[in-house]
């Protein structure tokens, strides 16, 4: 009998190698399969950050990692530039493990180079296949190795603070890239991300117009706005001069000016 690879192969060849909606991994013959496949679940759930550090588009596949394999999602680590940007931790008796959606995409060796330059801050741990259940109706590699990225033990971690808020422009970058597979998956990034916290800066170009510049602005502000654990911090985002009013100006009280 043939099989549901094999049948997608065929029709991929029958078709000129092009399935719509099949990545290209998904269509090639078994000899020519990847073997190497990274898990995306912060900005590189997102098509053109993917291909601004591969040089090339990066099918991917959406696809949920079980709670079994003892991590969840929160804000930990603290970006060079001067944010918080999203990493796993382990989980622990007041803090469970969670499942963790995201994009599984293949990758060959230069590439998953490219990518653990980029991530630098992380280490690259690898993830049991048996946990990953594919969100599609495509099937996941059978074979190959599977890696997500995981903050360094030398890497700062932290909760966010003032000096190192959550910042809108890369929640936009990673829901963005989720809603590309449907608000559900979206609404369950936000769902299963720990730690929102009040030190959120609303640093996007145009914040008081964002649609403007990102047409999903409205989509992911409702998300937030209405999506446990996000929508109580939500509710405290500032935009640049409130947060640095609030937070980075000393409070002090200043003396008259002298006439």
């Amino acid at each position: 009998m043939l099989s549901r690879r094999g049948l997608l192969a065929g029709l991929a060849l029958g078709l000129g190698g092009a399935v719509p909606g099949v990545p290209a991994w998904a269509r090639v013959g078994a000899s020519d399969l990847p073997t190497q496949f990274l898990i995306g679940y912060g900005s590189l759930i997102d098509a053109d950050s993917r291909a601004g550090t591969a040089g090339a588009r990066l099918e991917a596949v959406p696809m949920r990692v079980a709670a079994d394999f003892g991590w969840r999602r929160v804000w930990n680590l603290v970006a060079g530039s001067g944010f918080t940007a999203l990493g796993l931790e382990a989980g622990r008796t007041d803090a469970a493990a969670e499942t963790i959606n995201g994009v599984l995409f293949p990758v060959d060796a230069p590439t998953l180079a490219k990518f653990d330059r980029r991530e630098a801050g992380y280490d690259r741990v690898l993830v049991p296949n048996a946990l990953i259940q594919s969100l599609s109706w495509m099937r996941l590699p059978e074979a190959g190795r599977v890696w997500i990225y995981v903050p360094k033990p030398g890497a700062r971690t932290s909760v966010p603070d003032a000096g190192h808020p959550i910042v809108q422009s890369y929640v936009d970058l990673v829901l963005s890239g989720a809603l590309a597979y449907g608000e559900p998956f979206a609404r369950e990034v936000v769902e299963t991300t720990f730690g929102w916290d009040s030190f959120w800066l609303n640093d996007r170009p145009f914040a008081r117009r964002p649609w403007s510049a990102n047409p999903s602005a409205g989509t992911i502000d409702r998300l937030l706005a209405t999506t446990p654990p996000a929508e109580a911090a939500f509710a405290r985002r500032l935009l640049s001069e409130d947060y640095a009013a609030r937070y980075l100006i000393p409070a002090r009280t200043l003396e008259p000016a002298r006439p």
